[in-house]
């Protein structure tokens, strides 16, 4: 009931709730980031799920990821200062197109078994990790709104892992009646290839920031791309960061386990087949555990600080219960031997206690980054300096994973690599509390949520 000569507003210019669907939300957008994962990493882990890349000599593959990590430790965390200075899409592209080589140079050695090749794809691939990485982490944390970050990073979680479970079941399928094969078959190969390849393309469909607009009209960031020296500048000051130096044991530890569980429980305990299906339970478990942190991270109380506290706890009691029967497996190995390998159609209950043990290690893995994730984007809004973040801990990660394949590759005693990737991961629970303790606040802090709704809801 308006005074005379007010305007009326007109039904067309009443404010309508966009829908979370539509191509510039952050629902679209992290589906998007998690698609073309699923297709680049999701099928990389698949392949390094298989243990030895799928060869019955780890030797290369153990190389070649100590190139890659070697070098995604240096770009990730160059990775968040190109992002600000390229955006998404040339920085995702360019993370993706390595992918394909990384698998190619598996095919050449499947022929030629010369490692070198591998070796330097690894090392390409370092470099294009760091960047897709890092442009992923800046997407998974600042797009979506900040009281459903959790929410937004299971979802990805979930996408990217069905790339893994998609990517155990090529190997099973196209090696199912190879019953005396030890190194996958030239399909398996290309078929990786051509999910990586396609990976690379959808990457192209991801919008900056600035084009991203959250279901309440706030874009997900207003920033300006960066330049070479401000980047500079602010990487460096992440080594001086405590929040960073926080996290660092937590991003250590996050892949150092992988050399541990591919190689010395899947790659060594099963046959060629069942090391794939092992994989689609590996990976599925991941969409399991990133579905269920994600709810304890977003919905399990009102105030964040204590959703982060309970989250820790969470994770770090199925931890301790889950390395405990690590232990208990790996003591019946202890001399790294194991002689009769388990097939999933022949060795009967033999099967269930090793099988339910891989499974769970890749529950705990989707859990555990989940919840890192969930608390570099409790530190920040905005893309830049989430960005950043993301790289930082990516790089510290793969400094870790380049160290452990290493450690594979100069056979240490399983027994002792058990040890100190349950230590690790035990370490960074009382730290991760700490940053909840310190920097976490309740509430949504988001400096860069200035709402332009209705206005360009769609563009």
């Amino acid at each position: 009931m308006g005074s005379v000569g007010e305007p009326v507003a007109s039904p067309s210019t009443a404010p309508v709730r966009p829908s979370p669907f539509r191509y510039n939300s952050p629902l679209a957008q992290v589906s998007l980031i998690g698609l073309v994962c699923f297709c680049c990493p999701g099928m990389f882990n698949a392949l390094s799920g298989m243990g030895g890349g799928g060869q019955v000599n780890h030797t290369a593959a153990n190389n070649a990821n100590t190139a890659l990590y070697t070098t995604f430790a240096v770009f990730g965390v160059l990775g968040g200062g190109i992002y600000n200075l390229l955006g998404p899409r040339l920085t995702l592209f360019a993370g993706c197109s390595t992918y394909v080589l990384y698998a190619g140079s598996f095919l050449y050695y499947n022929h030629y078994h010369h490692q070198l090749f591998a070796i330097f794809a690894g090392a390409i691939l370092g470099v294009g990790a760091g960047l897709l990485w890092a442009g992923q982490g800046a997407i998974m944390t600042s797009y979506p709104p900040p009281e459903r970050k959790g929410t937004y990073i299971s979802l990805f979680w979930a996408i990217f892992n069905m790339g893994g479970v998609i990517g155990g079941l090529i190997p099973f399928f196209l090696n199912y009646h190879r019953t005396d094969a030890r190194s996958v078959n030239d399909g398996t190969y290309i078929a990786f290839m051509c999910f990586m390849a396609a990976g690379a393309v959808i990457s192209l469909g991801i919008l900056p920031p600035s084009r991203v607009v959250r279901d309440n009209g706030t874009r997900a960031t207003a920033v300006a791309y960066s330049n070479v020296s401000t980047e500079a500048v602010e990487i460096l000051k992440l080594f001086a960061d405590r929040r960073m130096l926080l996290i660092v044991p937590a991003a250590w530890a996050s892949n150092f386990f992988y050399s541990y569980q591919f190689n010395n429980v899947n790659g060594l305990l099963f046959t060629l087949r069942t090391k794939g299906l092992n994989n689609v339970f590996y990976w599925g478990a991941q969409m399991v555990g990133s579905l269920a942190i994600g709810y304890v991270l977003d919905f399990s109380f009102r105030s964040r600080r204590t959703r982060g506290y309970v989250g820790i706890t969470v994770v770090a009691v199925l931890g301790t219960a889950i390395w405990a029967g690590g232990l208990a497996n790996q003591l019946r190995y202890t001399d790294g031997v194991w002689n009769d390998e388990l097939d999933f159609k022949k060795s009967g209950a033999d099967y269930a206690g090793p099988f339910v043990l891989y499974f769970s290690y890749g529950l705990l893995d989707a859990m555990f980054q989940s919840l890192c994730y969930w608390m570099i984007g409790a530190l920040a809004d905005d893309s830049q300096t989430l960005s950043r973040y993301s790289g930082f801990y990516k790089g510290v990660q793969s400094a870790g994973a380049a160290v452990a394949w290493q450690v594979d590759t100069h056979k240490v005693p399983l027994l002792s690599q058990l040890i100190v990737n349950w230590s690790l991961t035990t370490v960074s629970y009382p730290l991760l509390a700490v940053l909840v303790m310190l920097f976490v606040k309740d509430g949504n802090t988001a400096e860069d949520a200035e709402s332009d709704y209705p206005k360009s809801m769609i563009s």
